[in-house]
């Protein structure tokens, strides 16, 4: 779906060779801020930009309106799914049944929320609504969209959130906060922990979008860098290297410097604080897609195109960009793009350094010094970088 200014479309991939075909095109005249779809379905929801406050319900292919409600306040978000429609305003948010619209239950007081962040199961089993439970925390609030009951509260991060996904059976909750590092998987509502992934540690990074598979497995995340990273769930591996680990190949590497550097590195890891710890545990991304600019918001969703794995992330600058997902991993391959806004390309983003080093850069300087320096003059600590040569015999000596 795309969103211009006077008008939305609806667009769907074909199958041959990931292009696009017009479903529907709004013509209204009207000025759209926020719309949502009910999956493939003919509801449609519409804020204006005229009327901030009001909610259109209607039936696009006929062209009719179902129904329009107003709230005191203006509208951040709208969420469907195929029992409930969530309404979020900055401090309350209101669920209406979707069959006849009615007002269910309207959650008042909630914390400031002015980007209007929450997020809707998509399942109707497990019909909960996720928003922020603090504007200082990652707190998360969980409730139930369907009993109308408080489910469980998450404590996510330390930082207050800056966005919430469900995977499509509504048991798994991506989070990440502010701070843009770090991006975590709950199970709901045991409120367990079962994935955490590290993004990078770039500073004034914001995540704009988490989005899971249909299948579960991947996590796709958006930021307002070039990068748009996937995680792939799977079972947590074992902590630590393996014992019967072999070693490298190279005995020269292996000897040398950087030999020596990771391998002290290794060992010492039982010694490093507890942030420095926490950077290694943590999962990498599986995959990485490369967008040619940066600057703009960015939404991304994972599918599949005539059973191949896809990556579509949309931009606010009115492009969509079709990738190839490997299941091996890797960077992701762009197939194609399709401009729907006529808009002057960004200048393209400035190399940067390699987010590995800068994790654990802000990892170590975070951390407190250890209780034992090192020695410059050690040669346990420090090795040369050249062998050393045996000193000559003084003739005078003898």
């Amino acid at each position: 779906m795309a969103q211009m200014q006077e008008e939305y479309l609806y667009n769907s991939i074909r199958t041959a060779h990931d292009g696009i075909e017009e479903i529907y095109a709004s013509r209204s005249g009207h000025e759209t801020c926020l719309v949502d779809r009910l999956f493939s379905s003919s509801l449609v929801a519409v804020v204006t930009v005229s009327a901030p406050r009001k909610l259109i319900v209607c039936h696009y292919k006929k062209g009719t309106e179902i129904c329009n409600y107003s709230y005191s306040n203006t509208i951040l978000a709208v969420k469907l799914n195929r029992s409930r429609l969530i309404v979020c305003l900055e401090e309350s948010l209101h669920i209406h049944n979707i069959r006849d619209m009615k007002i269910l239950h309207t959650i008042r007081d909630t914390p400031p929320n002015p980007r209007g962040l929450c997020a809707l199961s998509p399942c109707v089993d497990h019909c909960y609504v996720a928003y922020p439970g603090s504007s200082a925390v990652g707190e998360v609030q969980i409730f139930d969209a369907v009993h109308l009951n408080a489910k469980c509260v998450i404590s996510a991060h330390d930082s207050p959130l800056a966005a919430l996904a469900w995977s499509m059976c509504g048991r798994r909750l991506a989070t990440a906060s502010e701070r843009g590092t770090v991006i975590r998987v709950f199970a709901v509502p045991e409120r367990t922990r079962l994935y955490e992934f590290r993004r990078g540690v770039k500073r004034c990074v914001s995540i704009a979008c988490l989005a899971f598979s249909a299948c579960g497995s991947y996590l796709a995340a958006t930021s307002n860098t070039e990068t748009v990273h996937v995680f792939r769930l799977t079972e947590p591996a074992p902590a630590g290297p393996a014992a019967d680990e072999p070693a490298p190949a190279d005995d020269e590497a292996a000897g040398g410097w950087m030999g020596w550097l990771s391998s002290a590195v290794s060992a010492g890891a039982g010694y490093l604080p507890a942030q420095v710890a926490d950077v290694l545990a943590q999962g990498r991304a599986f995959a990485a897609a490369r967008l040619p600019h940066t600057g703009y918001r960015a939404v991304a969703a994972i599918t599949s195109v005539a059973r191949a794995p896809r990556l579509l992330v949309a931009t606010a600058q009115g492009v969509l960009y079709v990738y190839a997902l490997d299941a091996e991993g890797g960077d992701c391959t762009l197939l194609r793009q399709h401009q729907f806004l006529e808009r002057p390309a960004a200048a393209p983003a400035p190399q940067e350094e390699s987010e590995r080093a800068a994790e654990l850069g802000a990892a170590l300087e975070a951390a407190p010094a250890p209780a034992r320096a090192f020695d410059l003059r050690d040669p346990k600590h420090f090795p040369p970088m050249r062998p050393e040569r045996p000193e000559r015999a003084d003739p005078a000596a003898h």
